[in-house]
């Protein structure tokens, strides 16, 4: 398992590689939820997600004959840009395995990075599969997208930061695909702050954490949901993160694809920022009321990233 130590030693790790993101406030915002809240800005973050803060511990920790040996990933994109990143900051190779119908800005980020990516069939083939077919061809060192201790404590910087920024909160709204957002960013609000009430939020189509929670046992989906928040198109919660956040998460909700990209208006429209839409489902759900009644709290909500091009962005508010 994963402590605050471990979040406080990834944020030492990842100073000076990772951006300090800003806390983004909004009267509008306020008013209609009918409390304080803090949207912590991943959007503006390296690469343009949280991802890189995980990638960037996780490659900072290991050995040079490690890094030697070059890294692996398997990515819809946003972990991949971030693991070419941190690999090319610490002198690194990197191999992606991401699907064929990934954005391709988060592709040609990954590419402009310097990684070699490995596309495949999301809906036919299993991208674990193939990663480790790679480790055991070139024996590159595999960097998980969240079931990974480092790569959790690395994500809970971004709660880490949060609270030194703007004190203690009633509630924090993290998105969940994978889980390892959630899983550092709880253990980091929890352990400075016991009494903060941490829900998950995820597609209405994907709701492999909320089942498992309930169930007390990961539950896999009968498919790779199908939703526009493609970074959290996932179909079991990750083994590791699933027992931190069977501990630390209060509750998860989901959000229709509708009331993600209401979020991802109000994001372009309100604050001036745009937010893919998997970094908007958080907020979404914050919007529609499904986090329950905030009055008068201070609530925390990640947008996690902002990884959409033009043609897409056009596209979904056609």
């Amino acid at each position: 398992m994963i402590d605050l130590g471990d979040v406080r030693l990834a944020a030492q790790r990842i100073a000076g590689a990772a951006h300090r993101t800003p806390v983004l406030t909004s009267r509008t915002l306020d008013q209609a939820v009918g409390a304080a809240v803090f949207l912590k800005a991943e959007n503006f973050q390296r690469t343009g997600s949280f991802k890189v803060r995980g990638a960037t511990n996780k490659i900072a920790s290991l050995t040079a004959e490690d890094r030697a040996r070059g890294v692996v990933a398997v990515s819809s994109g946003n972990h991949a840009a971030a693991v070419a990143f941190a690999a090319r900051l610490f002198g690194t190779s990197a191999t992606v395995v991401m699907p064929e119908d990934a954005p391709s800005s988060k592709r040609a980020a990954t590419e402009g990075y310097g990684a070699t990516v490995v596309p495949y069939d999301r809906y036919r083939e299993r991208r674990e599969d193939i990663a480790e077919r790679i480790v055991a061809e070139t024996g590159r060192v595999l960097v998980r997208p969240y079931d990974d201790w480092a790569v959790m404590a690395g994500q809970g910087t971004a709660a880490l930061e949060l609270v030194e920024a703007v004190g203690p909160l009633d509630a924090l709204v993290v998105c969940v695909g994978g889980g390892g957002l959630i899983a550092g960013c709880s253990t980091a609000a929890k352990g400075l702050h016991p009494g903060t009430v941490v829900v998950g939020v995820e597609p209405e189509a994907g709701d492999d954490t909320r089942r498992s929670l309930a169930a007390g046992r990961r539950v896999r989906l009968d498919e790779v949901p199908r939703t526009i928040a493609d970074g959290q198109a996932v179909d079991e919660p990750g083994e590791l993160t699933f027992e931190v956040n069977r501990r630390l998460v209060d509750e998860v909700v989901t959000a229709s694809d509708e009331e993600i990209l209401d979020a991802m208006r109000f994001c372009f429209e309100r604050l001036r920022v745009v937010v893919e839409p998997s970094g908007a489902c958080a907020l979404a759900a914050v919007l529609a009321g499904a986090v329950g009644d905030l009055r008068g709290r201070r609530v925390g909500v990640t947008l996690s990233g902002g990884n959409v091009d033009v043609a897409r962005f056009r596209a979904l508010f056609a």
